[in-house]
């Protein structure tokens, strides 16, 4: 079995709709994610996917979509106020937590055609949440 990892680094906001703790308040973070890929063949150059295109297809997902920009749930509140006021936003259709930025991720290099099996998110530098395709 082969796996190969790239790291992107991207800085986003967001907050937690119906959460008591800090949170529940805008603010940002300085994500880091590491997206695995699994595979048992590799190419005739001798790889299981190049790391070039992991950047191609997922690292420029990431910049035109969450990189400095403001993730919030569909539900949040303060969504028309930013997007009235010409603010970036992504909506979710969940609480932005990290849960969901990793599974975010994940799904977004699978549609890509890559064969991914885990999405570690850091969130902080000593924290942070994964997700991995089903056991």
């Amino acid at each position: 079995m082969f796996r190969v990892t790239r790291e992107i680094h991207f800085c986003y906001g967001h907050r937690l709709v119906n959460y008591e703790g800090k949170c529940r308040h805008l603010h940002g973070h300085n994500g880091r994610a590491l997206i695995t890929l699994q595979g048992t063949e590799l190419d005739e150059r001798g790889m299981l996917v190049d790391f070039s295109e992991i950047k191609q297809k997922i690292q420029r997902w990431i910049d035109e979509n969450l990189d400095h920009n403001m993730l919030l749930c569909r539900d949040d509140p303060l969504l028309p106020f930013l997007r009235e006021r010409g603010e970036r936003v992504f909506v979710m259709e969940a609480n932005p937590t990290a849960e969901n930025i990793a599974r975010l991720i994940y799904e977004k290099t699978r549609d890509a055609g890559l064969p991914v099996i885990e999405v570690l998110l850091w969130e902080t530098e000593n924290c942070f949440a994964a997700f991995t395709a089903g056991l």
